[in-house]
C-alpha cells in the first residue's frame, strides 16, 4: 500500500512541478502516474549507478551533484508520451519540487510511532 502512496505523491509532485516551473507539462493526471512509476524504475536502476559512477565528483562538491543526477534522470523520463521537460533547468527545479513533495508524502505515510532514523 506504501508504494502506491509514494506513486501517488510522486505523481502529485509532477503535476505540481508542470504548474510552477515553465518548461515542463503534463497532458493528465494519468501521464503523471505513468511519469511517476518511470522515475521510480529509473531511481531503482540507473540512479545507483550513476551515484556510484559520480561519487568522487559528489564528494567535491559536498552531495550538490546529486541534485544533477536527480535533474538528469527527470529530464530522462520525458520520453513519455504527454511529458514534456524543455531543458536542463526546468527538470532541475522540477525535480527539486519532486523531491520536496515526495518527501513530505513519505513523513505523512509513515506509520505512527516508526523509527525515524
Amino acid at each position: 500500500m506504501k508504494i502506491i502512496f509514494r506513486i501517488l505523491f510522486t505523481a502529485l509532485g509532477v503535476l505540481l512541478a508542470a504548474s510552477v516551473v515553465r518548461g515542463i507539462s503534463v497532458s493528465g493526471f494519468w501521464t503523471a502516474i505513468l511519469v511517476a512509476v518511470v522515475l521510480g524504475i529509473l531511481n531503482v536502476t540507473v540512479g545507483p549507478l550513476l551515484k556510484l559512477l559520480t561519487l568522487p565528483l559528489s564528494i567535491v562538491t559536498f552531495g550538490f551533484f546529486l541534485l544533477v543526477i536527480n535533474a538528469l534522470m527527470f529530464w530522462a523520463a520525458s520520453f513519455v508520451k504527454g511529458f514534456h521537460v524543455e531543458g536542463f533547468w526546468a527538470a532541475f527545479f522540477g525535480s527539486l519540487i519532486v523531491t520536496v513533495v515526495s518527501i513530505i508524502g513519505r513523513r505523512l505515510i509513515r506509520a505512527p510511532g516508526a523509527n525515524r532514523y
